[in-house]
């Protein structure tokens, strides 16, 4: 499928897939959006709460590496290793890359470049507070357990990914939390958030980033 590459309103680029209707990430501002959904609600509560341990993140969605990008920053403010394992069975091309410009916006274009050209299937130690491993599959070919503190649900909404926003899903991502863990998404319809409880989340509604008023946070109690 055609993809482009678009500006959203922060300055920050986002890819869409035109014959899905479809971006990887808000018009409303790339950048801030993930902030609001992954970054200060998740990572950071974790990276505060725990200054002593590798902070270990399950991203569903490599996509653009902004989601990587922002958490290898967050890792260095709080001087708290991550080590963010990261599923992505299409990646995007060399040139598509390129044309991305959040390494720019965030003076952080070295660790950018870093992130896209580190081999997949293999851990890469990128500084000494970051980790990031690659995987060219989907989650429904995943079978790690019991070993992340947090989940990045970035995948298709379920009008585009139906298959991945159903009970048995969010039972295996469950699975794959570490007790205490979390799991952040933007999605906030109530059959999501109904599956989720079904699968054992504690599901909480918390105020969503510019252009949506919710977003879920559910916690592995």
């Amino acid at each position: 499928m055609r993809r482009e590459i678009e500006l959203t309103a922060d300055g920050s680029h986002t890819v869409s897939i035109p014959e899905l209707q479809v971006t990887y990430h808000s018009k409303h501002g790339a950048i801030q959006e993930s902030m609001q959904v992954f970054i200060n609600p998740g990572l950071s509560i974790l990276l505060s709460a725990k200054p002593t341990e590798t902070i270990c993140v399950l991203e569903i969605g490599f996509g653009t590496g902004l989601n990587a990008l922002l958490s290898w920053q967050a890792a260095s403010q709080y001087n708290t290793p991550v080590h963010l394992t990261s599923l992505e069975p299409f990646p995007l091309s060399d040139a598509e890359i390129n044309s991305l410009n959040y390494g720019t916006l965030l003076s952080m274009g070295p660790q950018f470049t870093q992130i896209h050209t580190c081999p997949w299937e293999k851990e890469n130690a990128l500084s000494t507070v970051f980790t990031l491993e690659k995987k060219k599959i989907s989650l429904l070919d995943f079978t790690e357990a019991g070993v992340f503190h947090c989940v990045y649900f970035d995948a298709f909404a379920p009008s585009v990914q139906p298959e991945l926003w159903t009970k048995p899903v969010f039972e295996k991502l469950f699975s794959v939390l570490l007790p205490g863990g979390m799991l952040l998404t933007y999605c906030s319809k109530s059959s999501v958030r109904h599956d989720m409880t079904a699968a054992g989340f504690l599901v909480t509604k918390i105020p969503g980033p510019r252009g949506k008023r919710e977003m879920v946070r559910a916690e592995k109690r």
